[in-house]
């Protein structure tokens, strides 16, 4: 009698080990996605310091004795993204350094003594009065503290106006 041959068993292929890799790779990956989504959600929902908290834009800039500050000049704090102007009164003034416009930076000309808008010429004097359009109303302000004739400027919320009026100037 002929024996029969048997079917071959069909042997289980070994995971070879590139695909065992990828596959750990793909696994890492996708935790680590995973981590970064949790770690922006709790970054979102967790509270940050309060504004009264920090130095510095959103907070409280000290800066410096009054007798620092000569009249009719302006002091530019980069920090604090505002202009201290000393007026003619000898009171002060926290000017935004944003046109109310577009929201571009005004500059400072010393020689002409006003602000200007490089975007789009509008013009603001000392003040921060409208003296040129198309900018709709003066520039906003900030509040000022002067402690021991040393001025400190609250950045954490600008002022709006549309125009100039003496109860805005910190008197010394």
């Amino acid at each position: 009698m002929k024996q029969q041959k048997k079917p071959k068993e069909t042997e289980a292929r070994p995971v070879t080990p590139r695909r065992g890799f990828l596959n750990m790779l793909w696994w890492a990956l996708g935790a680590l996605a995973i981590a970064e989504l949790i770690g922006l959600v709790v970054a979102f929902i967790r509270p940050g310091k309060k504004a009264s908290q920090k130095e510095g834009y959103g907070g409280l800039v000290t800066c410096g004795p009054t007798s620092d500050f000569q009249v009719n000049t302006v002091t530019a704090f980069q920090r604090g993204h505002f202009y201290l102007a000393r007026l003619k009164s000898g009171g002060f003034m926290a000017l935004s350094r944003k046109c109310t416009h577009l929201g571009c930076t005004v500059i400072w000309d010393e020689k002409k003594s006003h602000f200007e808008c490089p975007c789009h010429a509008s013009a603001f004097n000392l003040a921060g009065d409208v003296i040129s359009k198309p900018a709709p109303r003066a520039l906003d302000y900030h509040r000022i503290i002067i402690e021991n004739n040393i001025v400190k400027v609250d950045t954490g919320k600008r002022i709006k106006r549309q125009r100039f009026s003496d109860d805005q100037v910190t008197a010394v």
